[in-house]
């Protein structure tokens, strides 16, 4: 696609109406985004009338958010607090019956699997303990390596209606 003088001066005009590149390059047909803004950057044509986006005003509605009720410590309002999940007991290393600790080549697939140690050094090992069938780790160690997904807060997005465009007024 060449650019001839007809469709640089369309170029200029939709550009100067603060049309985006995208919305250029749709109104002229036959030419990219990155088109548009190549021969912008090359006429350069800098400044320019603020984007056409439709005005945004907020809602003066907001809906009644309820106080959050604040309890002491010593407020349970007759609610067992408890963990949900209680920690598994430690169970030290397994020491196989040769007096050795569990190695890369004393593992087998029902053992954990949890590193001990500094792999660089010589008493790198192990756990060791029994773990579920087709478990990487011990109920203790899965403890430790698998934890629950902790809930967010997400601040909320503030509710926008969409003002009516203005008319614009004829230059002259």
């Amino acid at each position: 696609m060449a650019w001839t003088d007809e469709r640089v001066e369309l170029l200029k005009k939709l550009w100067a109406e603060g049309l985006s590149a995208s919305q250029i390059a749709g109104k002229m047909g036959g030419v990219t985004r990155n088109a548009v803004i190549g021969k912008v950057h090359r006429l350069g044509l800098s400044g320019r009338a603020a984007p056409a986006k439709p005005q945004l005003t907020r809602k003066t509605e907001r809906p009644h958010k309820p106080t959050p009720r604040v309890f002491s410590s010593d407020d349970d309002m007759g609610i067992d607090l408890k963990p949900i999940m209680s920690e598994p007991e430690f169970l030290e290393p397994l020491v196989l019956s040769t007096g050795d600790n569990a190695t890369m080549n004393t593992l087998n697939k029902n053992m954990c699997k949890w590193p001990i140690g500094d792999p660089s050094s010589d008493d790198f090992h192990f756990c060791g303990q029994s773990t579920g069938s087709g478990k990487s780790y011990c109920a203790y160690h899965a403890h430790m390596a698998f934890q629950p997904a902790q809930k967010r807060e997400r601040p909320k997005r503030p509710e926008y209606a969409i003002a009516a465009p203005t008319p614009k007024r004829a230059a002259g």
